[in-house]
């Protein structure tokens, strides 16, 4: 096994030489280094920019622009009530635990919500940001309890002070 790693070479064709241009006629790439005759591309800093179709309207200016995205949206992480499962009987339910469960992953910036219809066959007590009527239905129907976590408040203006 010693010498093995010093021994070690690409296979045939996986490497090739770099072409070394503008270096007179017998190199094969000399003269215009394989950039042909006149114009804009054989120029020093030649060539048009992406998406440049030569004065022509551009692709991206031709079709059609629909819809907006919407920067305020409230972005939740789903969880199906059927992964609760997994906990224990009588457990508290929050976002630290479903992240240490794996169950919610990335960055959430507003919450968890809590989603389906699936069976619940344990007692837990959920704290989360948003759930829909039927998993509050199925948590409850088992035994256990919902708590909402209120929104962060809205920023407001500070009153003036009169003086």
């Amino acid at each position: 096994m010693t010498g093995e790693l010093s021994r070690l070479r690409p296979p045939a064709g996986a490497t090739k030489k770099a072409k070394h241009k503008g270096r007179g006629i017998a190199s094969g790439n000399g003269k215009t280094a394989g950039r042909g005759m006149k114009g804009q591309k054989a120029r020093k800093s030649g060539g048009v920019r992406p998406g440049f179709e030569g004065g022509q309207m551009p692709m991206q200016r031709r079709l059609p622009k629909r819809g907006f995205t919407n920067l305020f949206k409230k972005q939740f992480a789903e969880v199906s009530v059927g992964m609760l499962n997994r906990f224990e009987d009588g457990a508290t339910i929050d976002e630290a635990v479903l992240r240490e469960a794996h169950l919610v992953h990335g960055h959430s910036p507003d919450g968890v919500k809590l989603i389906g219809n699936d069976e619940l066959t344990k007692k837990l007590t959920v704290k989360v940001n948003r759930i829909t009527s039927g998993a509050k239905g199925v948590i409850e129907g088992a035994g256990g309890t919902v708590e909402l976590i209120p929104d962060r408040p809205k920023w407001k203006r500070g009153e003036k002070s009169k003086g």
